[in-house]
């Protein structure tokens, strides 16, 4: 296969990988890591899932997470949370519950130790993936001419760039952080974000994160773990734990700035107004 694409995986296959049999994978839409239909699809077209689970990006060519299902691969993310379950005892069951409403906001995930069908533990678990700037449709597109299931497009697909939202992405998490944090302090429970290590490195650079436990403590409700993408020997992507980090509520406070925060949100609530805007929303008399 002669590919120059930039996805470097699409419906969890890594794009390099020979082996794999394409016009089945893609016919089958099938996402491994939530088990059922890839869910990312195309507003103009739902029927089609896009499929595109990492990307490479920058000089390097470096690959990007862009799908927060992706992490959950093989389910480590959850087995790296159960230290945090203190009250967790041999003999309870284990539970991964999706989508929970907290005041702050919904929690992605809630890995929970279960006695008798009651609630002894839980922990709560955010994933964060890179949001794209513009869209990766047109490179998927010209994989699909490279693999020959389709003809490329007249449209120019392949001469569209995508990019990288690293700022907002890092600051919307770090203002729901802020919202949620709260929240599990007062609990006496751990919230733990994911993310790869790429989203990591960029927050440690643009915010303060100089204060923040290295050797994560259990006393501290706020964890990051973060994950490193690397090529497996079957020739697919595989995550591993690369860092951990611990602080508290106040830390995310002064991650941010404290001043830094109502102007962040600010700039949140404007973007979501300004993605529904439209015709059907002007107010007529």
């Amino acid at each position: 296969m002669n590919t120059n694409t930039r996805i470097a995986e699409f419906f969890n296959f890594s794009t390099k990988n020979e082996s794999i049999k394409w016009k089945q994978i893609i016919a089958d839409q099938h996402c491994g890591y939530l088990n059922k239909k890839c869910i990312k699809v195309r507003k103009s077209e739902p029927e089609i899932s896009i499929g595109t689970c990492t990307v490479q990006y920058g000089k390097e060519n470096e690959e990007v997470i862009i799908c927060p299902h992706r992490l959950i691969e093989k389910r480590k993310i959850f087995l790296d949370c159960m230290h945090l379950l203190t009250l967790h005892e041999p003999g309870n069951e284990l539970h991964v519950v999706s989508e929970i409403n907290i005041p702050g906001g919904s929690v992605d995930y809630f890995l929970v130790s279960v006695r008798n069908k009651k609630v002894i533990d839980f922990v709560g678990i955010e994933l964060q993936t890179l949001d794209t700037t513009g869209t990766v449709w047109p490179e998927r597109q010209r994989l699909l001419g490279d693999l020959n299931i389709i003809e490329e497009s007249e449209e120019g697909y392949a001469h569209k760039p995508y990019g990288m939202n690293w700022k907002m992405t890092a600051k919307t998490i770090l203002v729901q952080l802020h919202h949620k944090i709260e929240t599990f302090e007062y609990l006496s429970k751990h919230l733990v974000l994911v993310l790869q290590d790429h989203l990591l490195i960029y927050m440690k650079k643009e915010f303060s994160f100089s204060h923040l436990s290295t050797t994560p403590k259990l006393g501290e409700a706020m964890h990051f773990h973060s994950y490193k993408l690397g090529l497996g020997d079957d020739n697919n992507f595989h995550i591993d734990l690369y860092e951990r980090l611990s602080t508290d509520s106040a830390g995310i406070a002064s991650a941010m700035g404290l001043n830094a925060v109502a102007k962040v949100e600010l700039e949140i609530i404007i973007k979501t107004i300004e993605s529904k805007i439209s015709e059907t929303t002007i107010l007529t008399i």
